[in-house]
């Protein structure tokens, strides 16, 4: 019942007595009240008395253990017991009554609380007042005439019984009093809590440092409550370790959540990281010792996390308004420069009187429309990294699409001479998805192929219905990929690197953007590249449309994970590989 911010040894143990001494001093009064004033004042005083006796002591005793201060309650407690003396001498018939040998009650009981001669002095001296004032206060108790009787003994007595099971902690007191050497044993020494447990686990004795690390009273870990205020995770872990013990493993050592004491109404988490260590007894086998310590490094690591999510947090935000001022302050201009380039190109308002002014005229409008396909590419990742990224999702014919994708990239086939063909299973049949989404998907992977096709190469878009998924790819006869640049596939800004490649144009959004226009759709997507040999990108979806709520989006564009060769995976040709995400 000592209150848990006294950490002193010796304050807690003088508290701890002072609580025993006021809880079980109002039965030694109730017992004197029966005996002495029920014959004179009737029971109705009698009991008045016992209920004054047990609540003014127990009230003593637990202001002490709710504040952990006793110097008032101390002074308080011995004044009453010197009027509760000097009563019961009364009561009793005055000093010649066995009762009045209680007045050695004070001052050993003040010296049983404090240890020290002071104490023992201010006990002495309150017991001398009551005597004193003894007959006093017969005058004023109306008790009539009082005789010795032969059971006032019992008072006395039943007062020095309590004597025998404190003799040897008197001793050890007198024999502590005149010094306190400093100690040099395990608990003291180290930072950390020290245990001592049964190879069941259950705690036998805790080390004072649990108050400073643990922010407990060590009775609060005694028997089970170690184990009941580990993390439900970390359990198992600690239960194998102690069997590990009990099989005569020397040492075992492991990382552990405890659960603290609460810092206040919004905390949440309060759950530790610590380390313990179980060590075997090499006198005594069962009992073994269990050290337990802060884990520092994984406190800072958590700390670090918060603040990493803070910052993510705090440029997401930052992001989003960059994107928006991209939104307006870039495709406002940049439909206008389009716009007036699309008027002087048909000579609305007359011809041009040199033939190099129409072609810059040109210029000007292709780079205007290659700038606004740009950012409408990267507002558009970054809604689906987002989850903002709206789908729409209607039944629609397959075919339709591919023929909508071929005539958008057929000029640019054209140009380099390039024939774009199609593989369209006669079962392919509808599909239920975002109409614009798949259109996009189609023009992107298109556009790459024909960009990294050479001249008089071919383009193959193919499809096919494999259960309820919609298979269909783009095939093409390009550079093809190496297996050192699948890890940078589809990274926003990132474009494959080489000699060949370095000639072309492009922001590197293609690819991001369709993978996350597939994952959209709960659907899948495979690479199957090789340098010199062309690239196949499969893609998969679901017929009748993703199992997601209608209207949901993804919260984040899952990244392909990296894979073997093809020909060491499956004994193919060497070089070749494939790609999933």
């Amino acid at each position: 019942m000592v209150h848990p911010t006294v950490t002193g040894e010796a304050e807690r143990l003088r508290q701890r007595r002072f609580v025993g001494v006021m809880l079980a001093a109002p039965f030694l009064a109730a017992g004197a009240a029966v005996t002495l004033v029920t014959s004179s004042l009737g029971a109705a005083v009698t009991i008045a008395a016992i209920f004054a006796a047990f609540g003014l002591g127990w009230f003593e005793a637990l202001l002490v253990a709710a504040t952990g201060r006793m110097a008032v309650a101390g002074r308080t407690s011995i004044m009453l017991g010197g009027l509760a003396l000097a009563a019961a001498i009364a009561a009793a018939g005055g000093l010649a009554s066995p009762v009045a040998l209680l007045a050695v009650a004070l001052p050993v009981e003040a010296w049983w609380i404090a240890g020290s001669k002071r104490a023992a002095l201010s006990g002495a001296l309150t017991a001398c007042a009551a005597i004193l004032l003894q007959p006093l206060a017969g005058d004023l108790l109306p008790l009539g005439t009082v005789g010795i009787a032969p059971w006032h003994w019992l008072l006395p007595l039943a007062w020095a019984l309590t004597l025998l099971p404190r003799a040897g902690a008197l001793a050890n007191t007198v024999v502590r009093a005149p010094a306190q050497p400093a100690s040099d044993r395990l608990e003291d020494v180290i930072d950390a809590v020290v245990l001592r447990a049964s190879p069941q686990g259950e705690v036998l004795d805790a080390s004072i440092k649990s108050r400073s690390i643990l922010k407990l009273a060590p009775e609060l870990l005694l028997g089970a409550g170690l184990f009941d205020r580990v993390h439900l995770s970390d359990r198992v872990a600690y239960l194998t370790a102690l069997a590990d013990m009990r099989g005569g493993a020397p040492k075992r050592r492991l990382d552990l959540r405890i659960r603290l004491p609460r810092a206040g109404s919004g905390s949440v988490d309060n759950f530790r990281p610590f380390n313990l260590e179980l060590i075997g007894g090499e006198a005594d086998r069962d009992v073994m010792t269990l050290v337990l310590r802060e884990n520092d490094d994984v406190a800072a690591l958590r700390e670090e996390l918060v603040e990493a999510r803070e910052t993510a947090a705090t440029a997401e935000v930052a992001k989003g308004r960059f994107l928006a001022v991209v939104s307006h302050e870039l495709r406002t201009p940049l439909n206008a420069i389009i716009g007036f380039s699309d008027m002087l190109l048909h000579e609305m308002f007359g011809g041009f009187k040199d033939p190099r002014q129409k072609e810059y005229v040109g210029l000007v409008r292709e780079s205007g429309q290659h700038l606004l396909s740009v950012v409408t590419s990267i507002l558009d990742v970054s809604r689906i990294e987002a989850g903002a990224y709206a789908t729409e999702m209607e039944p629609f014919r397959f075919v339709e699409a591919v023929d909508m994708c071929r005539s958008m990239m057929r000029p640019l086939a054209e140009a380099k001479s390039i024939m774009l063909a199609t593989q369209i299973s006669a079962d392919t049949g509808e599909i239920n998805a975002d109409r614009r989404a798949v259109q996009q998907i189609l023009i992107n992977l298109v556009s790459n192929a024909v960009k990294f096709t050479p001249d008089g190469g071919s383009v193959v878009i193919g499809a096919k219905r494999v259960g309820s998924r919609l298979h269909f790819w783009v095939s093409d006869t390009g550079i093809g990929i190496a297996e050192e640049d699948f890890a940078n596939l589809g990274k926003p800004f990132t474009q494959i690197q080489n000699d060949y490649t370095r000639r072309f144009e492009g922001s590197g959004l293609g690819l991001s953007l369709v993978k996350g226009l597939v994952e959209l759709h709960e659907g899948s997507m495979s690479i199957e590249s090789a340098p010199g040999e062309g690239t196949t990108v499969t893609i998969g979806l679901p017929v009748n449309g993703p199992k997601r709520r209608p209207g949901a989006a993804s919260s984040d564009v899952l990244a392909m994970p990296a894979t073997k060769p093809k020909g060491e995976k499956d004994g193919e040709r060497n070089g070749s590989l494939r790609k999933t995400a």
